[in-house]
């Protein structure tokens, strides 16, 4: 008689761990692990300034080239003449070229001239000429070289900024709204909020080391500029029952290949105790975070696993010592588009002028230009936006138009289209070495199409172009999501192209694209088919209805 073989007994399988410090877990389970406990990436830093800025791009640690630099903004840049096709089959070091990109960290977004014009003769002098501000309120440059990064770094600090953290598997950029301080209806000005935590956490080596990138936002900004839905960690203005300002918490979005919203917590915190509020959410990053697999560390899979309850009580209990009061959610954002691109009024009777640099791409002479205007208009500050444009703050009522008149002049757009005013593009494979294809050339090109096509087109619509899987640009809460990949041609050739996502939104009705099976579209062929889609969706939309709400119910055909 054989005997029956016993069933698996689950309920005593140890689970397998996911890495995470305060459940034990110490020893690295990936060479990034690895990495960073070997050496605190902020240390890269002297060997920069005291051995690889001397000794030349060959006398870089691998380890230091394609890990810790990028605790102070470096990358290498992809290598020219590198098709799309090879991106995911080459070895890093053959996707290397010799130049990075260098990211400048701007928190909230501030400039003032002094600092743009820095930026301006960097850009000039070691970037080629480069500089394009990200969806992050960034400005990314070019072309620089390992032997002049001291001096940039001087340059930079010299003027109140740095690269410290922009990248890496750290507290990035702060982004905050443009306008705080000066919007008439903002429901806090964040401004103190953000140097704080920059102060505690930046370049902290408590804080230095953490599962994977954390992106943070701070605002009262009324529109919701900063798109908290999709943050790790965000402050929301709100004003509680009692009359006071302070924010609501909200912990866990990002979209990359597995997309998640941000959840409320439900507390309500005071300006006072926003830094401290934040390091315990990024100590529970730190210590609870999962660092088994690079592609489940962000802090949303955690939040997501946890909910938002356990997440809260562990805040509350560990980090922090207290319970936090229960606060109200925030108030809808402001109508209209989520930006601050035109002309309108400060609380203090001068006007701000958002304008639209192409997709965000701009050049050191650009930026020269861009100072000058500001300060022949008695400006001292031109802030970025999360949308990849600029806004020129503190114009007196009778320098207004004058200021439009010469940022148009120049193709700096007060008055875009909606086109021009609503489309972002990732770096794309110019420069990037995890992208397919191209995406600032594709979506400028896009744009000029559009604009001959329907000129007459005014409803807020949004088109982000993304030259990989990995959403920099926001595919999945686009109107239109365009997330590149090579696709086969009618001639059978393969070509640069792209998978469609419709249909994404954040605000009141917060969600991910729709994807339409087999929806995808060559490089070449993206004007016909945006143009057929509109066209579609101005002959079918019902009075007030959105491009997001059309999509949700009209036919695959209609928008194939």
């Amino acid at each position: 008689m054989t005997t029956p073989a016993r069933p698996a007994n689950r309920h005593h399988k140890r689970p397998r761990g996911e890495g995470q410090w305060a459940l034990g877990y110490r020893e690295p389970l990936n060479k990034n692990e690895e990495l960073k406990k070997n050496d605190d990436g902020l240390n890269v830093r002297q060997r920069i300034i005291d051995v690889y800025s001397k000794g030349g791009f060959d006398s870089i640690d691998p380890a230091d080239l394609r890990g810790r630099m990028r605790w102070y903004g470096l990358y290498t840049q992809r290598k020219p003449g590198i098709d799309g096709g090879k991106t995911a089959v080459l070895e890093p070091e053959e996707l290397d070229d010799r130049y990075f990109m260098l990211r400048v960290r701007i928190d909230g977004g501030r400039l003032n001239l002094e600092q743009l014009r820095t930026i301006a003769d960097i850009s000039n002098e070691y970037g080629r000429g480069t500089a394009d501000v990200t969806d992050r309120q960034n400005i990314q440059l070019h072309w620089i070289e390992i032997e002049s990064v001291p001096d940039i770094w001087r340059r930079l600090e010299a003027v109140g900024l740095s690269t410290t953290e922009a990248c890496g598997d750290t507290p990035r950029v702060i982004i905050g709204c443009p306008l705080a301080g000066i919007d008439a209806e903002e429901v806090v000005d964040a401004t103190a909020e953000i140097d704080r935590i920059h102060a505690d956490y930046i370049g902290n080596p408590e804080y230095s080391n953490l599962p994977r990138k954390f992106k943070s936002a701070l605002s009262g900004c009324p529109a919701h500029c900063t798109v908290h839905e999709i943050n790790d960690v965000a402050f929301v203005g709100v004003v509680n029952e009692h009359g006071e300002k302070g924010y609501d918490l909200w912990v866990g979005g990002g979209l990359s290949t597995n997309p998640m919203l941000a959840k409320r917590l439900g507390v309500f915190v005071t300006p006072e105790q926003a830094s401290e509020v934040y390091g315990g959410v990024i100590g529970i990053f730190r210590d609870y975070g999962y660092r088994r697999l690079r592609h489940r560390a962000r802090i949303k899979f955690l939040v997501n696993d946890w909910g938002a309850e356990k997440f809260r009580a562990v805040l509350e209990k560990e980090y922090l010592g207290r319970t936090l009061p229960d606060g109200p959610a925030p108030e809808p954002p402001r109508g209209g588009r989520r930006d601050h691109v035109g002309v309108f009024p400060q609380k203090d009777g001068n006007f701000y002028v958002g304008f639209a640099p192409r997709v965000g791409r701009l050049n050191g002479d650009k930026l020269h230009l861009i100072a000058d205007i500001a300060e022949r208009h008695g400006s001292g500050r031109v802030h970025t936006t999360v949308e990849q444009k600029m806004v020129v703050l503190d114009v007196a009522p009778d320098r207004v138009e004058s200021l439009v008149a010469e940022l148009e002049a120049n193709d700096l757009q007060v008055n875009p289209s909606t086109f021009r005013r609503q489309t972002m593009a990732c770096t794309g494979i110019e420069f990037c070495k995890l992208a397919i294809v191209d995406t600032k050339d594709t979506a400028s090109h896009l744009i000029d199409e559009l604009e001959a096509r329907l000129p007459d087109f005014a409803e807020p619509l949004t088109i982000n172009v993304n030259g990989c899987p990995n959403s920099c640009a926001r595919i999945q809460t686009a109107d239109i999501g365009l997330k590149g990949q090579l696709v086969v041609n009618e001639a059978g050739e393969q070509v640069e192209g792209f998978q469609i996502h419709l249909g994404g939104s954040l605000g009141v009705n917060a969600g991910f694209g729709r994807k339409v099976r087999g929806l995808k579209a060559t490089a070449a062929e993206l004007p016909d088919y945006v143009e057929r889609v509109l066209r579609n969706f101005g002959k079918q939309k019902n009075e007030g209805e959105a491009f997001s709400e059309w999509v949700q119910r009209a036919d695959e055909a209609d928008l194939k």
